[in-house]
């Protein structure tokens, strides 16, 4: 089961971390939550895993949605959107992929979930075709 939507940038991670957010933003998503794993690991563990930042990317109104239709589907909003230094250079941009995720709920959110991916897919795809 595929559970991502994935592209990689050719791109160092800062310079894509600011892209990624402008993409996003032209979706309709606002950044609630910044994850620095890279610190938090070098922090609590010292080691060094290069950068990984992980974006927690709402959509307000898809949001509203799908709380207004299952109110324990916060357990798994916002959507997560990982920003990581690529194996072979570059940075890696991973986001969740809202069908799957949603789909933990009993029912109701196809059409969010089908919005929300689409909306997704779509600024990553801008992201893409902007590095060729």
């Amino acid at each position: 089961m595929t559970y991502t939507l994935q592209i990689h940038l050719p791109d160092a991670p800062n310079a894509a971390d600011r892209r990624v957010r402008e993409a996003l933003a032209t979706e309709g998503f606002g950044i609630l939550s910044e994850i620095d794993v890279q610190a938090a690991l070098r922090d609590k563990l010292g080691e060094d895993i290069g950068a990984y930042t992980i974006l927690g990317a709402c959509n307000p109104a898809l949001a509203r949605q799908a709380i207004a239709i299952d109110a324990d589907i916060g357990a798994v909003l916002p959507c997560n959107v990982v920003v990581r230094a690529g194996e072979a250079g570059g940075t890696d941009v991973v986001a969740g992929d809202p069908e799957t995720m949603l789909s933990l709920s009993a029912g109701g959110l196809g059409d969010i979930a089908d919005d929300a991916k689409e909306r997704l897919q779509r600024a990553l795809d801008a992201l893409e075709q902007a590095s060729q």
